[in-house]
């Protein structure tokens, strides 16, 4: 995504405000289905990992900090060549990272199968190519990260069962690929919707992803 200050431009502008939150998202009467096959819930709490890109990493991580049994999300890139990689460097497109989001998880409270049917839901457009919303770039792709044989198999099956029942009005080109490794963003990237909840692009790209987990998600969502 631009920089902070070169959005505020493009919004004054007039080319971000018919950008909003999961364009091409399916209809009100064609809800995302839950997974057919998912991990069971875990008997005891503890700590598992989730790695997602869809676009501009502040509104995925503002989506998943929302989300009951999430114990952390935190942006960061995952996907390149390139080790520490900054910034500035990811946005030119030519690291082959993406900007990503890590979702610590506490498998006992939600299930991985329940994160993959938001992150389709309301956390972006998993029919966009190399894009979202304003963004454009391969550093915006749409990717789940897999950590494990059980999570590629429930991410695979998922995507096929979502293609099959044609819930969105083109087929989903998220990749899913092997985690090799996950950088933290710069500190400022953090926490970013939440720190600057009435900047336009948060406002028209962002704030509506968490209103939709409300609405579509209440037994899932927390205010927190």
């Amino acid at each position: 995504m631009p920089n902070p200050s070169l959005k505020l431009v493009l919004l004054s502008l007039g080319l971000l405000v018919g950008a909003t939150a999961c364009n091409a998202k399916a209809g009100a009467a064609a809800a995302v289905p839950a997974p057919a096959q998912d991990a069971k819930l875990a008997t005891v709490s503890g700590q598992q990992t989730a790695v997602i890109a869809g676009g501009c990493f502040w509104g995925i991580q503002a989506v998943f900090q929302h989300v009951k049994g999430v114990i952390s999300a935190t942006s960061g890139y995952s996907g390149g060549s390139v080790k520490n990689p900054e910034y500035e460097v990811v946005s030119t497109g030519e690291t082959g990272h993406a900007e990503s989001v890590q979702i610590v998880y506490d498998p006992s409270r939600i299930t991985y199968g329940e994160l993959l049917r938001v992150f389709f839901s309301v956390a972006h457009d998993p029919t966009e190519l190399n894009r979202q919303g304003p963004d454009e770039g391969t550093q915006y792709r749409s990717a789940i990260f897999y950590n494990s044989d059980e999570q590629k198999r429930i991410a695979e099956a998922y995507i096929a069962q979502l293609d099959k029942a044609q819930v969105f009005p083109a087929e989903i080109v998220t990749q899913v690929v092997p985690l090799q490794a996950f950088y933290k963003a710069e500190a400022y990237h953090e926490n970013y919707a939440a720190l600057h909840p009435n900047q336009p692009y948060i406002v028209f790209n962002d704030a509506p992803k968490v209103e939709h987990l409300r609405q579509e998600f209440p037994d899932l969502y927390t205010g927190k």
